[in-house]
């Protein structure tokens, strides 16, 4: 007999097995194990090794499922304090946008008095107007990166 159809044989039989077959390849392998003694001596052995794994005896402890929920339980608490950070996170940085929106007007004041008494280029001013408001947003992306890397690293060690 052809080698590759042994070969197909051993592949059906394990998928077979694992993820069932279509009615054509489950045909071919009932043909193929009527005529070849091997596969139908491997199928058999196969047959009995999952039998046998079957009913072997395994014991586990009688509060397994009692820690698995605790380790769930805790895993959820860990997620909903993150989230809850997060969310407080979500609304000073909501705020912080408000009041920089409503008090832009002020502060260009501000800075526009110290351009006109002082001589400061008003590209300078513009410059500092704008650093005025990205510098406590990339501090406090800065912190929240620094605080998810803490966290991080404590969760792996």
């Amino acid at each position: 007999m052809n080698e590759d159809l042994h070969v197909r044989a051993q592949r059906l039989l394990l998928q077979s097995a694992v993820e069932g077959l279509n009615a054509s390849e489950e045909s071919w392998l009932r043909e193929h194990l009527a005529g070849c003694a091997d596969c139908a001596h491997e199928m058999a052995a196969a047959r009995e090794l999952v039998h046998a794994l079957r009913v072997v005896p395994v014991s586990v402890p009688r509060d397994l499922a009692a820690r698995a929920q605790l380790r769930v339980r805790l895993r959820a608490q860990e997620t909903s304090a993150a989230a809850s950070g997060s969310f407080w996170l979500w609304v000073v940085t909501a705020a912080s946008w408000l009041l920089g929106v409503f008090s832009a007007p002020l502060v260009w004041k501000v800075f526009a008095w110290t351009g006109s008494n002082f001589g400061v280029p008003k590209l300078a001013l513009e410059f500092g107007f704008v650093l005025w408001w990205t510098v406590p947003a990339l501090i406090a992306v800065g912190v929240v990166l620094h605080q998810r890397a803490f966290s991080a690293h404590t969760e792996r060690h």
